[in-house]
């Protein structure tokens, strides 16, 4: 029972300097493909091993063979070509990151998408075959692949961005299907398309301006229940859970605001099991938008902060935690960070002898809430 769960993380983990230099170099084509995998199981035995100590029970590879956290379309979809991000403004306290700090390797769809490379079921067969304990596999949501669309690029595979989504959801749930065969009971889809409702800023960022919040909404919506929907034919007995922050890329975020624009349709009708949600600072909102979650389910809420080194309080965090027994029951809540420590490669700005606290601070916590 996943519910037992009550301290959680969401994903990845700051990659050690040496296996960025090792993927640098594998880029140039100065470093052959079979020493890079033995180099990335070498930092996912870490990154396995750090989990254990921290005493989290629900482990991943720490995201250790991807580029950003969005591998699973980005990374690993044919049919496709580069293109420059859209320019998204990223913040941060103490001052805005430049620009090359938070840029990543963006694509297009340029004809019939199809699935290429192995990322998944390499990262779910390492993890079958290493992890002391239960295993997930974290992977974008194809409701977010409208992001894979561009007008002068795209048009001719697919006349609307809504045609390319419809594509990428089958694929992934060809995958997710695949990666079930393997074993896999865990699968955490993170979806983050629901910022373009919250805030009407990043709307307009994102070149989504003139588009209605609900159109946005119920097209994010019948993605991801579509997804959660053909997992659950698959195999009832597979544990789905979402995340959703407000973005996270070299301890930067570029959207804000609650989540009570979606909370009625997201939590009452995207059937998941756990939802993990940001909820380390004021732009989140509060916790009354968690009444429309229905009981049985689980809410992670990401109290901590993985984008800076210092420590939360645990009063405050277990003050919050009561808080937000309002709304969900005490049973039905556990502990994260609001989002990974790495969701690009460069990772957040603290090291990793501060991300190992604070996973230490998510099971110290969770064990005096939940015993």
């Amino acid at each position: 029972m996943t519910r037992e769960y009550h301290a959680e993380h969401v994903g990845s983990l700051l990659r050690p300097g040496w296996l960025l230099e090792a993927r640098a170099a594998s880029k140039r084509g100065e470093l052959p493909d079979d020493e890079l995998r033995a180099l990335q199981d070498r930092a996912a035995l870490e990154a396995i091993e750090l989990q254990r100590q921290a005493g989290i029970e629900v482990f991943t590879e720490g995201e250790m063979r991807r580029d950003t956290w969005m591998a699973a379309l980005l990374e690993s979809t044919g049919g496709v070509t580069p293109v420059q991000l859209y320019p998204v403004p990223w913040h941060r306290e103490g001052g805005d990151p430049p620009e090359e700090e938070t840029d990543f390797e963006a694509v297009a769809a340029t004809s019939t998408v199809t699935r290429k490379g192995t990322l998944m079921k390499a990262e779910a067969e390492f993890l079958a075959q290493h992890a002391p304990g239960a295993f997930k596999i974290t992977m974008m949501s194809a409701s977010m692949g409208g992001m894979l669309w561009r007008p002068g690029v795209s048009n001719q595979a697919y006349p609307s961005p809504a045609d390319l989504v419809h594509d990428l959801v089958e694929l992934q749930i060809a995958e997710i299907g695949e990666l079930i065969d393997l074993g896999v009971r865990w699968i955490q889809l993170d979806s983050l398309s629901y910022n373009q409702v919250i805030d009407a800023a990043f709307r307009a960022n994102t070149g989504l301006g003139e588009v209605p919040p609900d159109a946005i909404l119920d097209a994010v919506i019948a993605a991801d229940s579509e997804i959660v929907r053909a997992v659950r034919r698959k195999d009832p007995g597979v544990t789905i859970g979402m995340h959703i922050c407000r973005g996270n890329n070299r301890s930067a975020w570029m959207a804000s605001g609650s989540y009570e624009p979606v909370a009625e349709r997201l939590f009452g009708e995207v059937g998941v099991d756990r939802f993990l949600l940001e909820y380390d600072t004021e732009r989140a909102g509060g916790f009354e938008p968690l009444r429309f979650v229905r009981p049985g389910t689980t809410v992670v809420l990401g109290l901590i902060s993985s984008k800076v080194p210092q420590l939360e309080s645990e009063d405050d965090l277990l003050r919050h935690i009561e808080e937000a027994t309002r709304y969900v029951a005490a049973g039905d809540l556990a502990l994260s960070p609001q989002c990974g420590f790495a969701s690009t490669a460069r990772g957040n700005v603290l090291t990793v002898d501060e991300e190992r606290r604070k996973l230490e601070l998510v099971v110290s916590t969770a064990r005096k809430a939940w015993g």
